[in-house]
């Protein structure tokens, strides 16, 4: 069906403008602005006159709303006792230190229990436990311990790491995942320990951080393990022990490192670590914790526990 064209459209009985003529004019007074100026006007009449009629009214005298509330509840309904101000004033009780006695005692059954306690990672120099430290993010120390024979025969040192292309490395590293970020990581560190300290690993955890891809627990790992400095490492088996036996309230990793600090002792803080990552992989697991056979029962709170065997 052919379209109508506009003329054909058009209103019959319609004036059409012819081009060059005036346009035709609103009468004053009829137009859309001069409506809405007269709705405003009846509206500001009509507060006018509400208020003229709530001034006319008698004043009633209102009783509070806390007695009109009181009178409304039935009879039967007993009076609730107010809480203490202590409670009122916070919803969670401020955490409170543990105590130095109870501290003490798990550490000596820690002690007791997990004698031989040593890192996992097969390493042969502070370079080596860097490296194997980087792959561990998310992965098992056996599947590092699979990997890094063969890489460390194939890159010895840090220099041989910064020139490996990604590619290669991905393909060396790709069991222990997250493979591109571990390879990214790995030569960006070993080029900065290039670049900056001679080829050889730094001693300090300032210098350890400031490398790309190193964070404080890798750099603990490395201080503790390789050079002898105590330095607690805080990972997922850390992070929930460290809550479930009272020693603090923090999630985070950096939180938590820095609340144990005046809690252990500092010669003790390297093996604390390792004490506690062995008993959170053997006794104390995530999902159900084996608290029947547990030796440190009898000093632990459970604090988070809610199923156990």
């Amino acid at each position: 069906m052919p379209r109508k064209s506009p003329r054909s459209r058009r209103t019959p009985g319609r004036k059409v403008r012819v081009p060059g003529t005036a346009r035709h004019r609103v009468t004053p007074g009829r137009g859309r602005a001069a409506a809405r100026a007269r709705t405003r006007a009846t509206a500001r009449e009509a507060q006018a006159g509400h208020a003229a009629a709530r001034a006319k009214r008698p004043a009633v005298a209102r009783r509070p709303v806390a007695r009109r509330a009181a009178a409304l509840r039935p009879a039967s309904r007993r009076p609730v006792a107010a809480r203490p101000a202590a409670i009122r004033t916070s919803s969670r009780a401020r955490f409170a230190p543990p105590d130095p006695a109870r501290v003490a005692a798990l550490l000596g059954r820690l002690e007791r229990l997990y004698p031989d306690a040593k890192c996992a990672l097969d390493h042969r120099d502070p370079f080596e436990l860097l490296i194997a430290t980087i792959l561990s993010a998310q992965c098992t120390d056996a599947r590092v311990n699979q990997v890094t024979p063969s890489l460390f025969a194939r890159y010895p040192e840090a220099a041989a790491f910064a020139g490996a292309t990604q590619e290669e490395l991905e393909d060396m590293i790709h069991s222990t995942g997250f493979f591109r970020n571990k390879a990214r990581a790995i030569r960006e560190c070993c080029a900065d320990i290039v670049t900056r300290f001679g080829g050889s690993v730094p001693r300090t955890l300032e210098e350890l951080t400031s490398l790309r891809g190193v964070g404080r627990k890798t750099a603990n790992v490395v201080l503790g393990n390789a050079y002898g400095i105590p330095g607690l490492v805080v990972d997922t088996h850390v992070t929930r022990l460290s809550n479930r036996l009272g020693l603090t309230r923090e999630r985070d990793a950096v939180k938590i490192e820095l609340a144990l600090m005046p809690i252990v002792p500092r010669g003790r803080w390297t093996q604390f670590s390792h004490w506690l990552i062995l008993h959170g992989r053997s006794v104390c697991i995530a999902r159900k914790p084996r608290c029947s056979r547990c030796p440190l029962l009898p000093d632990c709170p459970r604090f988070g526990v809610t199923a156990s065997e």
